[in-house]
């Protein structure tokens, strides 16, 4: 098949290129290589690509979703089978700073996504949601049958509106669409905003790390290969519409229209200072640990009901912490050993 993957750049989205061209399929990836983190590590992302599949049918170009024009007229030319859709403005606390970064791209950006998908005869959108859209909610673990309707950060907000957007246009014009809620995803290639690198780079130069709520907090830590498969696997069944979906007690997860959404999780929720001990065991020295008050846009904990998304691909997760915390931090020293840590 002939696959768009946006945001190919990035964490997931590199890793999901590598998967799809080590199976054999045509890939077109985007991105707008922007600075919210150092672009040199989207470079070599893109090198490593080049590096493991020098002779696959992969092209590259520097494209960001919010040009309209510049978009549509990729959908016109290239005529893509599927595509799936990562590429976002990320980061809940930057959400709080930035807002109107997260406007253009996660909003405009996905219109036009959704636009180049109606008009051009994709058989179907993948894309990405987040264990964010889950706000205040409490009963755990996180089930896509809940209401979802009180984000506590505007990065929640819009993909939440994504899910929404997205249903749109299944109903309308028949577009199968299909949202997976990521649930703190880590591994090699990580983004350096997030805890295994921050956690990682400050441990090995003896310094101080952040631990917010004082440590209580439990997230549900999902290795990259767990996600890149369930992505896959996910973009190759189409969804159809739901023949049991009951109008009079709707849920969120299905639909009359081809839609779906599913989280897409390891479902063992771990302590903050748990998964810090992992690290701790895997570098080889211990954390000086800064406790910190709670962050505006954070939530205490995430735990991913995955029975959904384990019934619709028969895909199980298959890498513990203690394995996924031992490859990334393998993968860190083999990087940065020939790197100054700037990330």
């Amino acid at each position: 098949m002939k696959i768009l993957v946006t945001g190919a750049a990035g964490f997931i989205g590199m890793h999901t290129t590598l998967a799809l061209l080590a199976r054999g399929d045509q890939v077109v990836g985007i991105d707008n290589m922007n600075d919210y983190y150092d672009p040199q590590l989207k470079r070599d992302r893109l090198a490593h690509i080049a590096q493991q599949h020098p002779q696959a049918p992969f092209k590259f170009i520097e494209m960001d979703v919010a040009d309209t024009s510049a978009l549509l007229h990729l959908f016109e030319t290239e005529r893509f089978d599927r595509v799936i859709h990562l590429a976002a403005q990320a980061g809940v606390r930057y959400s709080l700073q930035n807002p109107h970064a997260y406007a253009q791209s996660n909003l405009v950006g996905f219109v036009n996504i959704l636009e180049g998908c109606r008009h051009h005869g994709v058989q179907h959108l993948v894309y990405a949601s987040s264990s964010s859209v889950y706000g205040g909610n409490t009963k755990m673990p996180f089930s896509e049958d809940d209401s979802v309707d009180h984000p506590v950060s505007l990065y929640a907000a819009t993909k939440k509106a994504n899910e929404l957007m997205a249903h749109t246009y299944s109903h309308l014009y028949g577009l199968p669409t299909t949202g997976l809620r990521f649930f703190t995803v880590y591994g090699p290639w990580g983004r350096p905003d997030m805890a295994p690198m921050l956690f990682t780079k400050a441990i090995m130069a003896d310094q101080p790390i952040k631990v917010f709520n004082h440590g209580k907090m439990k997230r549900d830590f999902t290795y990259i290969d767990d996600i890149v498969a369930g992505v896959v696997a996910t973009m190759d069944r189409v969804p159809e519409p739901d023949d049991g979906f009951d109008r009079n007690a709707p849920t969120p997860a299905s639909s009359w229209a081809p839609y779906r959404v599913f989280n897409i999780g390891n479902s063992e929720p771990v302590e903050l200072l748990a998964f810090i001990g992992a690290l701790e065991g895997a570098i080889g020295r211990a954390a000086t640990k800064d406790f910190q008050p709670m962050q505006p846009g954070d939530v205490v904990a995430t735990y991913a009901d995955t029975t959904k998304l384990e019934s619709w691909t028969q895909l199980v997760p298959k890498v513990s912490v203690e394995d996924g915390v031992n490859r990334f931090v393998q993968w860190y020293h083999a990087y940065f050993s020939h790197k100054s840590a700037s990330y």
